[in-house]
């Protein structure tokens, strides 16, 4: 194919240029266009020649060919060299500066647009000239070039964010200018807006008189639709101004919801809902209590004008048009999503609107959905009484609806009639209203779908979901019809496509505070579930589990010991730390039992305890399966089972640290300060040999020092000053009875402890200092307003690791939940900082890593502090030469990079940043520091690789502008040896290098039109042709498309 290529691309190019015959001169367009995109890369010797003979058809007198050369010039600039770009550019330039022809002004804007659309990353640099002379032409008379230079802005605030930035404000102006650019038609009187339709047609027949129109037709509306669109790529492309869209872009948008023209309405439209959905994503730190004190966030500012757009929407739901009223409901389905709860005044306004849509003969299918899941979402998001006075007016139609014949309208109606059994009748709420009339109704459209056996996969689960709703919310008015029912989910449960959903909706009936009768079907019931714990599917599992968990709480009358035995004979394959989810539901389970069947726990001694007891030895156990283990056996203490004895370890130190732990335990709650010889045995412990041991007295010490601080405290105290070999140990044992005391208890001791502490926290030995700091900052949460000035005072110490402790102390003062010392820390916060400047290594990589904590648990504190921050953070990212030196280590030489763990701290911090302050960073800044980072020591490679997988789904625009950039390390990583007589360590780490690496490059490609990048094309074909680099980047295509999977499977 490449030679074909080459050898036809001199015939195309003399047939362009030769102007004779223009079928042959398009056909020769198009298949350069089409060669340029597919195999750019190879013609680079002829793009001068390519060019050259493109570049007069762009003021050929035939339009469809200056047409298809702007396509084939867009295909060309994605490929060509420098030089050839550069060429094109200047060329263009010039050209319009002297603007021969209107005609031909047109073309080049245009031909500047498509530049921009396929290549915005090149032509960045040149923006500063090309902007004025676009502005310029946008004041000239003439619809069609006005709607092209707004083509064109648009173009250039999608691809070249960085550049446009400064000439964003000029863009908006312009565009909310044009936005109402309506010449020939008065929209003088709101309210005849109704009779706008008949108007219309008057309106055309003036409109061939007026000079300015050399077409028949009114041209305004292209201009229109240029400027919502571009007004639309300004607001997802700028979420830092959203404030400033609040006040300037969303009134001009509601104010032209009335907009004539159907395709015009529909831009203006979707530009709203962009202004939403930039809305949405951050909420994280909208909601920050800090934020919202300072007055308007976007979030208050639109709920301020939910009204107008109530309004302006009202009038538009009962419009003829289709269109329209789908763009409606998409607008309040996004409305609520992004501000739960903010229709409730105007729910008697828009219902009657939603239920025109779905009685209406001429609505189309889409249509009706759409309805139905904007009243979902509605009914989803507001209080149950706001609808009761609708209900008589929403069933009808809705139960209409799940009879339709169209499958996807049975689906939707089936989800809205779920939901509105929840507003008929909500069992949280004592309001009663009266559900009795809609009843039969709701179920015999529900039971009809039920049992229907030849239909949609989807509407079956519905169905199974909406009838469990309704026998949770409205069982005990069902009578003789409820038995049989329960009937036919026993059928469902039995069938593999319908058991998952059952088996959900069978739960959520098993807990519904009407006590509904299940009693019929457990017999049946509960074997089948318990067969399901074998079953190969995770999401089944965990179903069951839950299933099985509320019907022993609630049914434990009527579920018999022989039930109990089929399910315990399931469990023990599932209790083990490959999925720690799955054994805390297991978990979860057995504690039910020991508390409602105690008598048959005694069956439990054999496999089911060796796997409990194999769990609580993982290392994996933690967070929520940690919790259930303890209540269970919290359970299992209290049932007083005999017969589970679990033989020890005759180990002397294991039972010691078991002694140990437990006397912690008992201490922290019971005062044990009439055991005199404690102390002592105690004391003895920090002496063992097993540093397990050491650090359970650690533990134990402080622990029962909580339950008696008087008499235990100052022990502690003196004995960190008389015995220097433990105080680590001892200072172990006062940071446990600091974080553990009550506050009143630890107020009369603060100055002794304080005192103690600033002792020791000029000591050498890092360990020690870092719990001297965290005692520190535990004792500052006692007294803030005391504590903290003076902390901050010690940032003036001469020693250095005075400096370090203080700034690590102030770490400890950070959680993610509100604190009284929030306010004070925001205020000195700053001068912390300022030790990112200090000319201890030391220090400014504690202030990091405070730093990282401030970003990661209350973003607020350093959020205003970013911009005198971010240049020390990025200063930090850097390999300093003199901070590398070789150590020798016999015969070999050994380099040591100091600078490393300073680098990680602050790449670990721009990694956070990512996440909690993404409106606050220049993305373009932060990606110089992600390249090198690129290039640099393993850790930080790896550190890079997430966060450049982070970056494509966050900024796609940018990372695409920096791919050629990005690609180059990347690909070096991917093709670097290791030694062939290297040690097994460097081979592992080349293996996990080079997966992380093509995570990231799995990310990048994510992003649209990333393949377009010659750099990044290449590195594909490389990577497809080398079977080892072809095996990972399948793999983990696979697993991240699996995870997309499981993600909605267990959701």
């Amino acid at each position: 194919m490449p030679h074909v290529c080459k050898k036809i691309t001199g015939r195309l190019t003399s047939a362009i240029a030769k102007q004779e015959d223009v079928s042959v001169q398009l056909e020769a367009l198009d298949i350069m266009a089409d060669m340029l995109c597919r195999q750019g890369g190879l013609l680079v010797n002829f793009h001068p020649s390519i060019l050259s003979c493109l570049l007069p058809q762009l003021t050929s007198p035939r339009l469809a060919v200056r047409k298809r050369t702007i396509i084939a010039l867009g295909h060309l600039v994605m490929s060509c060299g420098n030089l050839v770009f550069v060429d094109l550019i200047e060329h263009l330039l010039s050209e319009l500066s002297r603007n021969e022809s209107m005609s031909t002004t047109r073309t080049y804007i245009q031909c500047i647009a498509a530049i921009s659309r396929q290549a915005g990353h090149r032509i960045g640099e040149y923006l500063e000239k090309i902007i004025p002379l676009v502005v310029k032409f946008c004041s000239v008379d003439d619809d069609e070039l006005r709607e092209y230079c707004i083509q064109a802005f648009e173009s250039f605030v999608r691809r070249c964010p960085k550049e446009v930035y400064p000439h964003v404000p000029t863009v908006i102006s312009i565009c909310l200018k044009y936005l109402t650019y309506d010449p020939n038609y008065n929209y003088d009187d709101e309210d005849e807006d109704e009779n706008a339709m008949d108007a219309d047609g008057v309106d055309e027949d003036y409109q061939g008189s007026d000079d300015e129109y050399s077409d028949d037709d009114d041209m305004s509306w292209k201009v229109r639709r240029a400027a919502a669109k571009c007004l639309d790529a300004v607001v997802s492309t700028r979420h830092e101004m959203l404030p400033e869209f609040y006040r300037t872009v969303s009134p001009a948008l509601i104010a032209r919801f009335k907009e004539r023209e159907e395709n015009v309405k529909a831009d203006v439209f979707h530009a709203y809902l962009s202004l939403l959905k930039q809305t949405r994503p951050a909420q994280s730190w909208l909601c920050d209590p800090d934020a919202m004190e300072q007055g308007e966030t976007p979030l208050t500012m639109l709920q301020s004008q939910v009204s107008m757009i109530v309004k302006a929407l009202h009038k538009q739901m009962k419009e003829k048009s289709v269109k329209t009223r789908q763009c409606c409901f998409n607008m309040l389905t996004e409305l609520v999503n992004v501000l739960p709860g903010a229709l409730t005044q105007h729910i008697p306004v828009l219902i009657p609107g939603i239920i025109f849509s779905l009685n209406d003969k001429s609505s189309s299918s889409n249509l009706k959905i759409d309805a139905l899941s904007c009243l979902y979402v509605i009914l989803c998001n507001h209080q149950p009484k706001v609808f009761h006075p609708h209900v008589q007016a929403i069933v009808p139609p809705v139960v209409a609806c799940v009879g339709d014949p169209f499958y996807k309208i049975t689906s939707e109606a089936l989800l809205v009639t779920q939901q509105l059994v929840k507003v008929i009748r909500p069992l949280d709420q004592t309001d009663v209203f009266d559900a009795s009339p809609y009843i039969s109704d709701l179920f015999a459209c529900t039971i009809k779908r039920l049992k229907a056996a030849d239909i949609d996969q989807e509407v079956k689960e519905r169905a199974i979901s909406c009838m469990g709703q309704i026998i949770c919310n409205l069982g005990d008015s069902l009578g003789a019809d409820l038995p049989g029912t329960l009937h036919i989910f026993l059928e469902r449960l039995k069938n593999e496509i319908t058991r998952l959903t059952t088996v959900k909706a069978l739960t959520l009936i098993a807990g519904s505070q009407l006590k509904i009768n299940l009693r019929p079907i457990l017999g049946e019931a509960v074997p089948i579930l318990a067969s399901f714990l074998r079953k190969n599917q995770r999401a089944l599992k965990l179903s069951t589990l839950a299933a099985l968990d509320i019907l022993v709480k609630n049914y434990s009358d009527s579920v018999t010991p022989a039930m109990i035995d089929a399910v315990l004979a399931e469990l023990p394959p599932l209790i083990n730390e490959s999925d720690m989810h799955v054994s805390q539901m297991a978990i979860s389970f057995l504690t039910t039992l020991a508390r409602v069947h105690p008598d048959s726990l005694s069956k439990i001694s054999g496999s089911i305890l060796a796997e409990l007891i194999a769990l609580v030895r993982s290392p994996l156990l933690q967070g929520g399966a940690l919790s259930a283990m303890l209540e269970f056996f919290q359970a299992l203490v209290a049932t007083g089972t005999a017969s589970l004895d679990v033989k020890n370890s005759r180990s002397t130190d294991s039972i010691r640290l078991l002694a140990l732990l437990s006397l912690g335990e008992v201490g922290h709650h019971v005062d044990l300060s009439g055991q005199p010889e404690l102390k002592t045995v105690i004391l003895d412990a920090f002496s063992s040999a097993s540093e397990e041991v050491k650090s359970a007295a650690s533990y134990a010490l402080g622990s029962i020092s909580v339950g008696n601080l008087p008499e235990y405290l100052p022990f502690v105290l003196q004995e960190i000053s008389g015995q220097p070999k433990r105080q680590y140990l001892l200072l172990h044992s006062l940071k446990e009875i600091i974080s553990s005391a009550s506050v009143a208890g630890l107020k009369p001791y603060v100055e002794n402890v304080w005192a103690l502490l600033l002792k020791h926290c000029e000591c050498t030995e890092e360990g020690t200092r870092n719990v001297v700091a965290e005692c520190l900052g535990k004792l500052t949460l006692i007294d803030p307003e005391t504590l903290l000035p003076r902390l901050k005072g010690y940032l003036l110490s001469g020693s250095s690791y005075a400096r370090s402790s203080v700034v690590t102390a102030v770490k400890f003062t950070i959680s993610d939940h509100p604190q009284t010392i929030d306010p004070l820390l925001k205020n000195c916060i700053g001068d912390f900082l300022k030790t990112l400047e200090d000319p201890d290594l030391n220090v400014r990589r504690v202030a990091l890593v405070t730093f990282n904590s401030a970003a990661h648990n209350k973003p607020s504190l350093i959020r205003d502090l970013l911009d005198t921050v971010l240049p020390h953070l990025y200063n930090e990212t850097k390999v300093r030469k003199d901070l590398i030196r070789e150590v020798e280590m016999g015969p070999f030489k050994h380099t040591v990079d100091d600078g490393l763990d300073i680098r990680k701290a602050a790449f670990e911090c721009m990694y956070t940043l990512l996440d909690s302050c993404l409106d606050r960073l220049d993305i373009f800044e932060f990606l110089n520091h992600v390249e090198d980072g690129l290039k640099d020591h393993y850790d930080i490679k790896m550190l890079t690789f997430l966060m450049l997988a982070r970056l494509s789904s966050l900024c796609p625009s940018a990372v695409l502008q920096r791919l050629d950039r990005l690609v180059e390390p990347l690909r070096a990583t991917c093709t670097t040896k290791v030694k062939a007589n290297s040690v097994k360590q460097e081979f592992e780490k080349q293996d996990e290098l080079k997966r992380s690496a093509m995570r990231a490059v799995v990310a990048l490609l994510t992003i649209p039109e990333a393949e377009k990048s010659p750099l990044m094309s290449e590195f594909q074909s490389q990577i497809s042709s080398n079977p080892e680099l072809a095996a990972i980047f399948d793999s983990i295509q696979r697993d991240s498309s699996s995870a997309n999977m499981e993600s909605m499977d267990t959701t």
